[in-house]
């Protein structure tokens, strides 16, 4: 899994950049998601490196370093969501009425 972490880095780090354009866009909020992401992966790492050191066993079977590394991905996922919401419901309320 590890290679294919780093094959997949910066591909993510060029969808960052090109999501951030003006023209694009995107909501603040669901911007500041997708770069929230990257806070999620870079404590996965040292959370996997304390479980097998520690514990002898992969991060998904110790349950309190995973539920805090699942925790940041929900978060994630929880501010791009409300971003793109945010933004659709805003677009809404700006038409005027037509009747």
């Amino acid at each position: 899994a590890g290679i294919f972490f780093q094959a997949s880095l910066l591909p993510y780090l060029i969808f960052l950049y090109f999501l951030s354009f003006r023209g694009n866009r995107t909501p603040e909020l669901g911007n500041f998601g997708f770069q929230f992401l990257l806070l999620f992966v870079f404590a996965t790492i040292p959370s996997g490196i304390i479980s097998k050191g520690t514990y002898g066993m992969t991060l998904a079977n110790v349950d309190w370093l995973h539920g805090g590394a699942e925790a940041l991905l929900t978060a994630t996922n929880v501010l791009i969501v409300l971003g793109f919401r945010n933004a659709m419901t805003k677009k809404e309320e700006e038409q005027p009425n037509p009747l």
